[in-house]
């Protein structure tokens, strides 16, 4: 028994460092910062709260981030998963359309380099 407060103080540690290092999006049942609040305040009760109940499933320390399982990334960094960002519905009319807007930003690049050069810039 007098090791408990040491393994307290470890698990208490541990599960710091897994809040502060889990994705914000894995975090379940309440916000993160939640979680770190009370992690921090009520060390043994919030470790093994954390632990059953708020902790990303396959994330933490160990575990890794979850984001590229969640979805694949495209060809476009435009749709490379960022949080509150839609999902493309129909990848190939999506593609198109940023394909144009690539070529269209080329094209005004292209543009403007012509009239530096012409004003000598």
């Amino acid at each position: 028994m007098p090791y408990l407060g040491l393994l307290v103080m470890v698990l208490w540690v541990f599960c710091l460092i897994d809040v502060i290092t889990a994705d914000d999006i894995g975090v379940r049942h309440v916000p993160k910062m939640v979680w770190l609040l009370v992690v921090l305040f009520l060390p043994l009760l919030g470790s093994l709260l954390w632990l059953a109940a708020g902790r990303p499933i396959g994330g933490g320390i160990w575990g890794g981030s979850d984001r590229a399982r969640r979805r694949p990334t495209s060809g476009f960094a435009e749709y490379d998963y960022r949080p509150g960002r839609a999902v493309a519905q129909d990848p190939e009319a999506d593609a198109e359309f940023l394909r144009q807007c690539r070529a269209r930003a080329e094209e005004q690049r292209r543009i403007e380099r012509e009239r530096r050069r012409a004003d000598g810039y």
